[in-house]
């Protein structure tokens, strides 16, 4: 390859990294600026801040109406939520109605006790169902977590700090404590 050649071949490679080189925008900006009135700019600057303005009330209005919305979805969940539980408590009311009707006409105490154990046993089953979940108490340790001391009574070593009686079921919906339970305490 001769010379002229070579010199051909890299003229439009120069060129190319003329035309690709970036200029100084910046000085071009600083320039540019400086040659506008201070009207101008301020008319600028004013324009700016009308559509930062207007860009806030939008967001703040956008926000306001996502609030508004999963408020009412939030009401409206609760009330689903609730109307599912009682349409699967109504089948447990109409054995307790069925329970109180053959009380009324039967004598049997045997069946009628049965009977009652039946809709217990269904009742705790649909607790269970709704991870609803009576809290431990018999011969564990007092926790003020779970348990609420009504009383002390003295107690063996083997007894202190430990819950001796019940007198009314604690239950948690999951892990969350809905009621606590109401115990006595060894001393």
């Amino acid at each position: 390859m001769s010379k002229k050649e070579k010199i051909e071949k890299t003229e439009p490679i120069k060129e190319q990294n003329e035309q690709t080189q970036p200029t100084d925008t910046v000085e071009n900006e600083q320039e540019a600026i400086a040659e506008k009135s201070a009207e101008e700019r301020i008319a600028e600057l004013e324009a700016r801040v009308e559509e930062l303005e207007d860009l806030k009330l939008r967001q703040m209005a956008e926000f306001d109406n996502y609030r508004r919305r999963t408020n009412k979805e939030k009401l409206e969940l609760m009330d689903t939520a609730g109307e599912r539980i009682f349409k699967e408590m109504l089948p447990l009311i109409d054995d307790f109605e069925r329970a109180r009707n053959a009380m009324q006409q039967s004598e049997d105490v045997a069946a009628l006790r049965e009977g009652v154990e039946l809709i217990y046993q269904k009742f705790i089953a649909f607790l269970a169902k709704n991870e609803v979940h009576a809290i431990e108490t018999e011969g564990v340790d007092f926790n003020t977590d779970e348990h609420e001391a009504i009383t002390t009574f003295a107690a063996g070593e083997d007894k202190k700090g430990k819950v001796i009686d019940c007198t009314q079921k604690g239950y948690k919906l999951g892990d969350k404590i809905i009621r606590f339970a109401k115990v006595v305490v060894g001393e």
